[in-house]
């Protein structure tokens, strides 16, 4: 932790002047600020537009997925093509939209926080994100070749896999780049949290938001390997006449489940670690109080991270596992309930008699706990073998995971951004909007994923274009419910990012009274060069 601080990063001969003023000395300007960006900042931007965009396109997606469930009978598309939007939804969202924007706030705030100049490689950062449109366009245009995009699921699983058209192919491609970017994006956040802090800033001072990024980049890189060993076994089925996965050739295809499940629980975690970040610094910001239970929380986070290595079948129960097999995966897995009650009570408790206000960071945050708790109670009883085998691949698991995913990552980043726009922007939202937005959220996510608990009690299947007609109000309730919560995205985008990029209430910058950390030491919008002399954290 030297001082040797002030000369990373930054690609350009005599930056280290000390003093973080000069804005545009020596910022580029026009397309050339963005494709060659190797400022933390500027990728990080790129990081959150792109998969804003994702987001957007896969909220499409869902949307015709649900017009198609809105009644029964086939309405508007064939089950193939029902089959390949719930597979591009899939892939899009976890791919495109929720790693790319966590790995945006990365790179935002990572350096802010630590105190560092700028993220360890620069350039490696700049590639890392150009990795992603081109695999986005490759995965996307997959729709438009014969046969159609791949229809597997987002598991991808074979046999399906191995039977698909070109789609598939193009979806296992765009994958192995997606991936090359997130491994790449990891090597540089850990170089970076380890050998960049301020002087003063030991681990155990660290801000929460960079140790749970810290520790999902090492998830990343044990990970991420295993998805590209997976859907290249799945490659070589297809085309050099190895049979990993097909049963007629020697093949296992629940060989092809092991593997997936070993890089996908983990990858669950990467998803919600970040967020458990963001909301571990706005509870404190407006509750006014520190953090409760710093230590353990860190502690937390890392058995979260273990643990999550040895729970991957209890998404097999189905396949034939041996009871043995079945109690410990469902042991495992109900173990993991403790790490993240922990985090769950140390939120409360920080909030215990803590003199809150409810902006709208606040208000997101707090939607995050009580949405992502009950996520979590759903998968606590999916944990549970014999109900498990009862409610395998319906709606109830569906609605479990979007539990999980939606009101768990998606609204932790809401939070975030609410909660560190301004620093970004320099602009304060609309408070009004913001909260506007929140409530719509909400109560149309509700609307949306509460009913299909219900749905998947009754046995609904998922990944069905029909359905027998007693679940018909439920599915036209999730429908509505879809609609509503596509269109508080779009608003979001009009009313409330865009105003705040273009202009509106100059923000302080500390516009939180309740906040702290080296981000807020710094002037808002943050200038393109911060802490070129590395702050002392006392």
């Amino acid at each position: 932790m030297s001082t040797t601080v002030i000369d990373h990063g930054h690609g350009h001969a005599g930056d280290a002047h000390g003093h973080g003023d000069h804005d545009h000395h020596d910022q580029p300007h026009g397309w050339r600020r963005w494709l060659l960006a190797t400022n933390h900042k500027d990728i990080g931007t790129l990081y959150l537009w792109f998969s804003l965009a994702m987001l957007l396109s896969g909220g499409v997606l869902a949307l015709l997925i649900r017009a198609e469930l809105f009644q029964p009978g086939l309405q508007l598309f064939k089950p193939e093509f029902f089959n390949q939007l719930t597979t591009m939804h899939g892939l899009i969202m976890v791919f495109g939209a929720i790693m790319p924007a966590f790995v945006g706030f990365a790179n935002w705030m990572i350096p802010l926080q630590i105190g560092a100049a700028d993220m360890a490689f620069a350039r490696m950062n700049n590639f890392s994100f150009w990795l992603l449109p081109p695999a986005a366009i490759l995965l996307m245009s997959s729709f438009l070749v014969p046969g159609g995009a791949p229809a597997g699921g987002w598991t991808m699983y074979a046999p399906l896999s191995t039977q698909m058209g070109i789609g598939m192919d193009m979806a296992i491609f765009a994958m192995h780049i997606m991936g090359a970017s997130s491994i790449m994006g990891s090597i540089n956040i850990i170089t970076t949290i380890l050998n960049m802090r301020a002087p003063g800033m030991t681990l155990m001072k660290m801000p929460m938001f960079c140790w749970t990024w810290l520790i999902t980049a090492y998830l990343l890189i044990a990970v991420m390997p295993v998805l590209a060993g997976a859907i290249t076994m799945t490659l070589t089925d297809r085309h050099f006449g190895t049979s990993f996965f097909n049963a007629a050739g020697g093949g296992d295809p629940v060989m092809y489940q092991h593997i997936f499940w070993f890089f996908g629980h983990p990858e669950v975690y990467i998803m919600i670690l970040p967020a458990f970040g963001i909301i571990s610094h706005i509870i404190p910001a407006f509750a006014r109080k520190t953090l409760f239970g710093y230590a353990s929380m860190v502690y937390a986070t890392s058995s979260i991270a273990i643990l999550s290595f040895i729970v991957w079948a209890h998404h097999m129960f189905t396949t034939g596992m041996p009871v043995t097999g079945q109690l410990f995966f469902m042991f495992a897995t109900m173990l993991i309930a403790v790490p993240t009650g922990v985090k769950v009570f140390n939120w409360i408790a920080t909030m215990w008699r803590g003199s809150m206000t409810f902006e709208t960071p606040m208000l997101f945050a707090i939607g995050f706990i009580f949405v992502f708790t009950m996520g979590g109670f759903t998968g606590l009883i999916l944990a549970v073998t014999p109900i498990d085998i009862e409610l395998q691949d319906t709606y109830y698991v569906v609605a479990h995971f979007h539990y999980v995913l939606v009101a768990g990552s998606l609204f932790a980043m809401f939070a975030g951004f609410y909660y560190w726009g301004p620093k970004w922007t320099g602009y304060m939202y609309n408070e009004t909007r913001g909260k506007i937005h929140f409530w719509a959220s909400l109560i149309t996510f509700n609307v949306t994923f509460f009913p299909m608990h219900f749905l998947g009690l009754a046995g609904m299947p998922r990944r069905y274009a029909d359905y027998p007609a007693q679940f018909t109000d439920f599915n036209m309730l999730a429908s509505i419910g879809a609609l509503g919560f596509g269109l508080s995205q779009v608003y979001f985008l009009f009313a409330v990012i865009i105003p705040s990029i273009r202009g509106g209430e100059k923000a302080l910058a500390k516009p939180w009274e309740g906040a702290e950390g080296l981000e807020w030491t710094v002037p808002s919008p943050a200038p393109f060069h911060t802490f070129e002399t590395p702050p002392m954290v006392k």
